[in-house]
């Protein structure tokens, strides 16, 4: 099987989901709200919004990756995919002392209650925690989620970019060359389950993989200002 990069290529069952769904998926990875930071014509109050609203879904990822690694170390007996799991864990306490950081510098209140489109994003991750929730599609979930991020923000970074110098931190947080590694073993190990489950997992996953980019999607629209 061809190595995955992260962005669609290569022939693992998550590169042909991503294919199938190209168009959501490159509206949730290139949404006009990350374009706005490349092309350094970001409304910051919109980059404010998302750092309150991010801040709290980060605080409602924990316990979902939290519930990850319980299914690794339950159901797969995979020592690797248990300290794969476990690194992903192990940043995110720095990643809520960043959102902290910047929030402070830009003067943003971090109580602000939850939006819509936040609350149902926090939802839907809350829904993966369950028991009933497989291995399969909880690592396929963490993978998709953790992809977009970096090929949004890395997106940001590319070479002709206007990310305005003030934002760079950020978008270098999640696009940044280790975090794409990182993502690209998260999909080769949810590609790997994938590959080995029966047709209604791989149904039940891809309808994961969906909803994953349409709560992206409405995330971005958000920060904008938009309705969801």
């Amino acid at each position: 099987m061809a190595p995955n990069t992260g962005d669609g290529t290569g022939n693992g069952i998550t590169a042909t989901w991503i294919d199938r769904h190209r168009a959501i998926y490159d509206r949730a990875t290139r949404h006009p709200f990350i374009r706005s930071i490349k092309d350094g014509v970001v409304d910051l109050s919109a980059y404010k919004l998302w750092l309150a609203q991010d801040y709290i879904f980060v605080r409602e990822f924990i316990p979902f990756v939290a519930s990850v690694l319980l299914k690794a170390c339950k159901q797969t007996g995979n020592e690797s995919d248990v300290e794969l799991v476990l690194g992903g864990i192990s940043v995110l306490n720095d990643e809520i002392s960043w959102f902290k950081m910047e929030a402070s510098k830009w003067d943003v209140p971090l109580d602000s209650p939850p939006q819509k489109a936040n609350l149902e994003y926090c939802r839907f991750l809350q829904s993966l925690t369950l028991p009933g929730v497989s291995y399969t599609i909880a690592i396929t979930a963490f993978w998709a989620i953790e992809a977009v991020y970096q090929q949004s923000f890395s997106f940001c970074l590319e070479s002709g970019s206007k990310t305005p110098n003030e934002l760079i931190e950020a978008c270098q947080r999640w696009g940044n060359v280790n975090f794409g590694q990182y993502c690209c073993l998260l999909q080769s190990v949810a590609d790997r389950c994938l590959e080995s489950a029966p047709a209604e997992v791989l149904f039940e996953a891809e309808a994961m993989f969906a909803r994953v980019l349409e709560n992206e999607n409405n995330f971005w629209n958000m920060s904008l200002g938009g309705c969801e």
